[in-house]
């Protein structure tokens, strides 16, 4: 260092007076050399890190998202779709600096200015804030139009549902930014969904978008989903139930219809509902789809499987008698008792009269575990497989944990609990000949798998029988359809409180099939908790399956069963054509044969 300044101090007693100057040429050099030296470290050493710094501060990747899928219903009509709509946000780093943009902003959204400036300025920290969500187009237009400095529009959807709360607690419902978060949405949320996708554009420094450099990757929309209800049998069950709720002052109510040769589910509705379509009106308790999460005791509305049940074994015979006198009978401890006493029943008897006695009978003599296995047979116990998310799978011990009073309390429906839809699933095992379908809220392409539960012969039969309770001297007259025999068993059942079972808190089911002669439909309604005077099944739940299925009937243009033999003459048409049979549901081929 000392030789350096030596030098220097040399150097400039030589130059004499000039040595000022020379001092400043000096510096100027050796700041030339600096500033050269740090051009080559950005240009060449460094030159990538800073165009990339650079492109962050002005390119950007932008999402595009996907277009949700459409619901559907067995028809082609939509039940869920979704609507492109626009987001808006601000950069408050940008736009907390104009306070004019940020009122005009609060203008254009009908928001409170003072609201906006305050919500930007507690963020303003950040570089990107929602200021509205779901805008209308025309709002969304003029929002684009004032081109306010760090303020943009976003591509998003709403979800509509036309619906509305007819399908409700079914569907379920996606959130803001259009993910299932119940129901069908929730459980076939990724088909639907699809795969957003990405652009690349360029942003001026107010965070504008000046230049749109390409499709990075395009969005993949989610895919249709095509479900087995039908949307005109979906109203109508809903009206139905709507109205016995609110007619018997009731807590809530189910009613499921099916298919029988196909155990599709035609229409699922429960009540009371919401409206998906305002969010804000969601109540927690109104979105449960009672026909799937919603288990209870199935009471007498089972007896008909125990009546099978005997009937496979070779005991026993529709003509068969039991004597269920006095009215009571004492079993393991317990006292059965029916309505009145009966006396002497046959099978038919049995079930037209509903005798709590003649099944503790039957199942007396079957055993526990004959009627075990039919019930578990038929989906007793056990999930359905429909994929629908918080789904109840019932409770069925096993018969080998069943006391004497057990297996009676079994037989006519206490000590295991069902969904709706295993009930109705059950009836469908019987109106198809004893084949136990596995139900499907989608439209099905290919056959269902089936399982043999009872031989054909033993299911036509207890269908025979059921057509006795729909009689004017059955349980449920009221459930009848001028034209058509209704086979089906009426269920008015004891809710269990903190005291044991109550004797004036019911359930009232109603399950059955029509036409009886040859069934395409199984319904099953469920009325919870009737308050308004009237509490068994044949006054409350019945009405409701003689309004819904006799509306389906008409709706699915199927045959009566009393409609008289045309003459051969009648029934030729031109050309010696034939009128045809009974057409198949929509949204499915008729099949062969």
């Amino acid at each position: 260092m000392k030789a350096l300044w030596l030098i220097l101090t040399n150097w400039a007693a030589w130059l004499g007076v000039r040595w000022r100057a020379g001092i400043v040429l000096m510096v100027f050099a050796v700041a030339a050399v600096v500033m050269l030296g740090r051009a080559v470290q950005l240009q060449v050493t460094e030159r990538d890190f800073y165009t990339e710094q650079g492109g962050d501060r002005h390119l950007r990747v932008q999402t595009i998202p996907a277009h949700r899928g459409m619901i559907l219903d067995r028809n082609g009509e939509p039940l869920a779709i979704s609507v492109g709509m626009h987001a808006v946000w601000a950069d408050p780093s940008v736009i907390s600096a104009h306070p004019e943009a940020l009122r005009r902003l609060a203008t254009l959204l009908e928001q409170p200015a003072d609201e906006l400036i305050r919500r930007v300025r507690e963020r303003s920290s950040r570089r990107f804030i929602y200021v509205a969500r779901q805008v209308r187009p025309s709002q969304a237009e003029q929002v684009r139009a004032a081109n306010l400095p760090g303020v943009g529009l976003q591509r998003e959807y709403k979800r509509f549902y036309p619906t509305a709360d007819v399908t409700a607690p079914l569907l379920g419902f996606s959130n803001i930014d259009d993910e299932g978060l119940a129901g069908i949405e929730l459980a076939f949320d990724r088909m639907l969904s699809g795969e957003p996708g990405k652009r690349r554009i360029i942003k001026d420094g107010d965070d504008r978008e000046i230049a749109d450099l390409g499709v990075i990757r395009a969005a993949r929309p989610g895919e249709d989903l095509a479900l087995s209800i039908d949307r005109r049998l979906q109203y109508l069950a809903y009206r139905e139930l709507v109205h016995a709720i609110d007619q018997h002052e009731a807590e809530s109510g189910t009613a499921v219809l099916m298919d029988v040769s196909s155990a599709e589910v035609l229409a699922m509705a429960s009540a009371p509902s919401f409206n998906p379509n305002n969010r804000a009106s969601i109540d927690p308790k109104t979105t449960r789809n009672h026909a799937i999460v919603d288990q209870f005791e199935p009471g007498s509305s089972v007896k008909p499987f125990t009546v099978a049940a005997a009937l496979s074994t070779g005991r026993w015979q529709p003509s068969d008698i039991l004597d269920t006198a006095p009215g009571y009978r004492r079993v393991g401890g317990y006292t059965i008792h029916d309505h009145r006493n009966y006396g002497e029943l046959d099978l038919e008897g049995v079930l037209e009269k509903s005798s709590n006695i003649a099944a503790s009978m039957l199942a007396e003599d079957i055993g526990a575990e004959v009627l075990w296995k039919t019930y578990r047979a038929l989906g007793f116990g056990q999930l359905t497989a429909v994929g629908f998310p918080g789904e109840a799978s019932g409770s069925l011990s096993l018969w080998r944990d069943w006391r004497k009073a057990d297996t009676a309390a079994h037989s006519y429906g206490y000590g295991l609990s069902v969904t709706p839809l295993q009930l109705a699933a059950a009836y469908v095992a019987l109106g198809n000949g004893g084949q136990y379908i596995q139900p499907s809220l989608l439209l099905r392409d290919d056959p269902p798998e089936v399982h043999q539960v009872f031989d054909p012969a033993t299911a036509r039969t207890v269908v025979g029988l059921l057509r006795s309770v729909t009689s004017p001297t059955g349980t449920a007259p009221a459930a009848s359809i001028t034209g058509f025999q209704v086979a089906g068993k009426t269920g008015t059942v004891r809710r269990i409180g903190k005291e044991g079972y109550s004797r004036s808190d019911y359930n009232t089911v109603f399950a059955g099939l029509a036409p009886a002669s040859d069934p395409r439909l199984a319904l099953v309604v469920v009325i919870n908790r009737p308050t308004a005077g009237k509490v068994y099944a044949g006054d409350v739940a019945a009405p409701v399956f003689h309004r819904v299925m006799s509306g389906a009937l008409r709706m699915l243009n199927i045959r009566p069963d009393d409609l008289p033999a045309l003459p051969l003459q009648q029934m030729a048409g031109e050309r010696g054509s034939v009128i045809p049979a009974t057409p198949a549901l929509p949204g499915r081929p008729k099949e062969a044969g």
